[in-house]
Order: structure tokens, then C-alpha cells, then sequence
């Protein structure tokens, strides 16, 4: 995150643009709650942005990107993307769409295991301190 920071603040400032807010989230990006985000739109229904910059379209969102885009054409936002892919096939996209949905989905059920690991880990701590300083 911190050198797609770095290229941001590097392609504003050569771009004259001064007055940049940045605005970022670490969390998938099928959570539609993120601080960031929610705080993008509230600023987008003030008025508060003449321009949007990100580097890739799937940093703003995973799905729905096109919501916040329709949003920003409605305000008069600009919107730049630094890594917009040329001409992409809708073959390629709708792949791309896929695979990530099966990467979110499959992080989050690793996830789960790995939370349920580490409650049965403690419990076994606990037990085993029990044991120990009743012995």
C-alpha cells in the first residue's frame, strides 16, 4: 500500500494538483463498509472532490466500481486510473471477475480455519497452565 501511495502523491504532484486527500483501506475488496470507502462517498455527496486518482480499478472496490464511477460522473468528478488496462476482452474480464471472487471467497474460508485454530490453540494453553499449577 505504501508505494501505490508513493506513485499517487508522485502523479499528483506532477500533475500541479496540491490539495490531495488520500483516503485508504486495508481489507478485501468485497467489504462494502470500509471506512475509506464510506468516506469517499459521503465527500462525493458534499461535493467535496473535483477528482478521483487510484491506481488500478479493483483497489476501489472488487465489484460494484462502476457504482462509485457513476457517482463521480454525476458530481462532475474526474476520474483517473493509473494502471487502465488497454482494450480488455469481455472474454478476459469476466475470468479475471471470476477468479477473483474464488480468491476472496477462499481467503475468507482460510481465514475462518485459521481463527478456529488459534480459539482451539488457547484453549489448550489454558488447559495445559490449569494442569500445571494444580500439580
Amino acid at each position: 500500500m505504501q508505494r501505490q501511495l508513493l506513485v499517487l502523491e508522485s502523479f499528483c504532484q506532477q500533475e500541479g494538483w496540491d490539495n490531495i486527500h488520500v483516503l485508504k483501506d486495508i481489507g478485501s475488496g468485497m467489504n462494502y463498509r470500509k471506512k475509506g470507502l464510506l468516506k469517499l462517498v459521503e465527500m462525493l455527496q458534499r461535493d467535496e472532490i473535483e477528482r478521483l486518482v487510484i491506481t488500478d480499478k479493483d483497489r476501489l472496490l472488487r465489484f460494484g466500481s462502476e457504482l462509485i464511477f457513476a457517482l463521480c460522473e454525476l458530481n462532475h468528478v474526474q476520474v483517473t486510473i493509473l494502471n487502465r488496462p488497454a482494450d480488455v476482452e469481455p472474454e478476459k474480464e469476466f475470468v479475471d471477475d471470476i477468479l477473483s471472487i474464488l480468491t476472496v471467497f477462499s481467503a475468507r474460508l482460510y481465514g475462518r480455519r485459521s481463527r478456529k485454530n488459534l480459539k482451539r490453540m488457547q484453549v489448550l494453553h489454558d488447559a495445559t497452565n490449569e494442569i500445571i499449577e494444580n500439580t
